[in-house]
């Protein structure tokens, strides 16, 4: 058999993709782009083993062997046959970030393949150790084969703190889950609507029940103790991660996305700039809709629901009550949601929200409509779970009483948008009048325009009765009854109802105004 009939065999037509066979592969020589090397491993990695297989440039076997799969067989591997003229290929798996620590000091090139993409091995009729190896060292020669992007170290624990958090989740609404079904097993009602609030574990804990049903109950209740433990140590450390971030700060400006949905967001994607647009982040994420198409036929179906299936929950969770927002994105999902299900108005809505993510990360802005209230608490719960201090409010010093001291008026200011956002050490959002004309035009026929500009104004809101606080929802993008955001679920926000403008303040003493000036 030539290699060129080798090659062809080897790397079939469907896993070639786009790219043409140069001439050099067909004479029985790697690829223009491989030409510095003369050796191609291909590794085919186990939890437990390794098998390897060696090739010169010509495709010629030159060793094959089996170790065991730890870092001092992979160290005595890489000093025999690895070197700065040799590449190896191995396919992502569990532990393929381990193995590739450990190749890389000892050879020029490490490329980690897609196994969904690698079709020579998945479809192939004869399927062993030997043969898979051998197909990925004669695709990593032939430069065939699809890779993935390899993260750095950073990113890799994120993604592993990220994987870490949702495991926990899981486990802690399994037993959740498990007492639900004990309790049902026993024909016992719930007096209460929150099981797990402190009056719902109280009744739990002294219900009356079989013998051993109560042993499970107890027992299940001690482990969802340890799980939220583990739980709330796992939400500080992202917390304080996040804090730490001014990207993860910039994605949490979006309506519907916390800190959690931001440092989730972040270690999916990586580094932003190997996208095109917002389009192959949301395609990457398998937030893009699926399409068959052949001649003048074409059809649209799902998203395609590849990558990272987390983040991708995620966003679909952030978007549910995005229907309630005031500017472009609650216009967006209204407007979806009178030709379209609401499944499909939301997960349209997730797409949404990566792109707009990817374009805020490009240029590191924060979000241009964002509800000055919502956010300033969002960004606040953050800063004080992170470690920080509750900020002192109040007039500043030197500075009289509040116009309104003493008349019974219970009111509160609230900033405008790019206060808030100056307040956290974000960058300020770009003003109205530099806006693009079309987004500009956007905004006047989605009739949301008016709402954006009292965003940007210095507002006034009534607190509630008996001296309770405003509530704000701003983890998931709403805010309280009297807030913008109580807007009929018509077509625009034309609705919204801006709370009253501020009152100029009193002149401030000279020496407050010096006194500021030196803070």
């Amino acid at each position: 058999m030539s290699e060129h009939e080798e090659c062809n065999d080897i790397v079939p037509t469907a896993a070639r993709g786009p790219v043409q066979p140069a001439p050099a592969v067909l004479s029985g020589q790697p690829a223009e782009s491989m030409k510095q090397f003369t050796r191609f491993i291909g590794l085919d990695v186990h939890k437990r083993t390794v098998m390897a297989c060696v090739l010169d440039a010509s495709g010629k076997k030159l060793h094959q062997e089996e170790f065991a799969c730890r870092p001092e067989q992979l160290e005595r591997f890489a000093r025999q046959h690895l070197g700065p003229h040799a590449a190896a290929a191995l396919e992502a798996t569990s532990n393929t970030w381990t193995v590739c620590n450990v190749l890389l000091p000892h050879c020029g090139l490490v490329k980690v393949g897609n196994p969904l993409k690698t079709k020579a091995i998945a479809e192939a009729s004869v399927k062993t150790d030997k043969v898979d190896a051998h197909v990925l060292a004669q695709l990593l020669r032939c430069d065939y084969l699809p890779g993935v992007w390899v993260p750095n170290d950073q990113t890799r624990r994120l993604r592993e703190l990220v994987a870490r958090r949702t495991a926990l989740v899981q486990d802690r609404t399994g037993v959740k889950n498990r007492i639900h079904s004990t309790l049902a097993g026993q024909l016992i009602a719930v007096p209460t609507a929150r099981l797990y609030g402190r009056d719902g574990l109280q009744w739990l804990r002294q219900a009356q029940m079989g013998e051993q049903a109560r042993r499970f109950i107890d027992s299940d209740l001690r482990i969802l103790e340890t799980l939220e433990n583990e739980i709330a140590l796992l939400d500080k450390e992202l917390a304080q991660a996040a804090h730490r971030d001014n990207q993860a700060k910039l994605l949490m400006t979006l309506p519907g996305v916390d800190y959690t949905v931001a440092m989730t967001v972040l270690a999916a994607l990586g580094d932003i700039t190997r996208f095109q647009d917002g389009d192959h982040a949301a395609g990457y994420l398998g937030l893009a809709p699926s399409t068959k198409q052949s001649a003048d036929h074409c059809y649209h179906g799902p998203i395609t629901k590849h990558g990272n299936s987390h983040a991708r929950w995620m966003l679909t969770e952030a978007a549910q009550h995005l229907d309630k927002h005031p500017g472009p994105l609650g216009v967006f999902f209204r407007r979806l949601l009178k030709k379209k299900n609401r499944n499909v108005a939301v997960v349209a809505t997730a797409r949404k929200l990566v792109t707009i993510a990817y374009l805020m990360l490009k240029h590191n802005e924060p979000y241009r409509y964002a509800q000055p209230l919502a956010t300033s608490a969002k960004l606040s719960r953050l800063r004080i779970k992170a470690g920080g201090k509750r900020r002192r409010g109040g007039n500043p010093k030197g500075c009289g009483r509040h116009p309104n001291y003493g008349t019974g008026q219970r009111v509160r200011r609230v900033a405008p948008l790019q206060e808030v956002y100056q307040s956290e050490g974000l960058p300020a959002p770009l003003p109205l009048d530099e806006l693009p004309p079309g987004e500009r035009r956007m905004l006047q026929e989605s009739g949301t325009l008016e709402v954006v500009e009292q965003f940007r104004k210095p507002q006034t809101r009534r607190r509630c009765d008996g001296g309770e606080r405003d509530r704000s929802a701003a983890g998931n993008g709403q805010s309280s009854a009297t807030d913008s955001t109580k807007l009929a679920a018509g077509d625009s926000g034309a609705g919204y109802q801006a709370p009253s403008p501020a009152p100029e303040p009193p002149p401030l003493p000279l020496q407050s105004l010096a006194g500021a000036r030196g803070r």
